[in-house]
């Protein structure tokens, strides 16, 4: 794996580094060790999966309130995703600063996203699978979340947003 560090601390985009023969491909798509060598959590709790018909599907941005601050690594399994990064931790020299990643099935990479960062993606292919492995479990009681197009962070996304829930265009200016 190549850990490519991007303008947020511990934000990574991470590509797969291949072996082809005959048969195809092989390539690792988590290693411990690899993770901890770049100060990334290896704890894995959870995986989930989320599926999206239409392009356009925007979810997020999401995260969890201490004690169950979670890490996801994310792929994009079937389809593209335009995907993001909100640094929300106040001692962070990048903090209300955002990344992305266009993830896709084709590509193969992945995004790593630590503790104290928001996250959330617009789908920009119909029939979209994404893939998380995450460091915590989920706890609803500890879910919070930011609007996608708060003016407080300018996100430029590449494309509208056709489809979203109530909760996600519902969030508050962050203050």
């Amino acid at each position: 794996m190549k850990f490519l560090q991007t303008s947020i601390p511990g934000v990574f985009e991470i590509q797969t580094q291949p072996v082809t023969d005959e048969r195809g491909f092989f390539a690792r798509t988590w290693c411990r060790e690899e993770f901890q060598s770049h100060g990334l959590s290896a704890e894995l709790a959870q995986c989930s999966l989320s599926y999206n018909a239409k392009k356009g599907t925007l979810r997020g941005l999401h995260f969890q309130a201490a004690p169950y601050r979670e890490a996801k690594l994310v792929r994009c399994t079937q389809g593209a995703i335009f995907d993001v990064a909100l640094d929300l931790r106040a001692d962070s020299p990048a903090f209300k600063r955002w990344t992305a990643a266009t993830l896709s099935a084709a590509d193969r990479n992945m995004f790593y996203i630590p503790e104290g960062c928001a996250h959330g993606f617009l789908t920009l292919e119909d029939s979209t699978e994404v893939f998380y492995q995450i460091s915590q479990v989920y706890d609803a009681g500890s879910a919070r979340g930011v609007r996608w197009n708060d003016p407080a962070f300018g996100i430029e996304w590449p494309a509208g947003v056709e489809v979203i829930s109530q909760r996600d265009r519902g969030y508050p200016d962050f203050r």
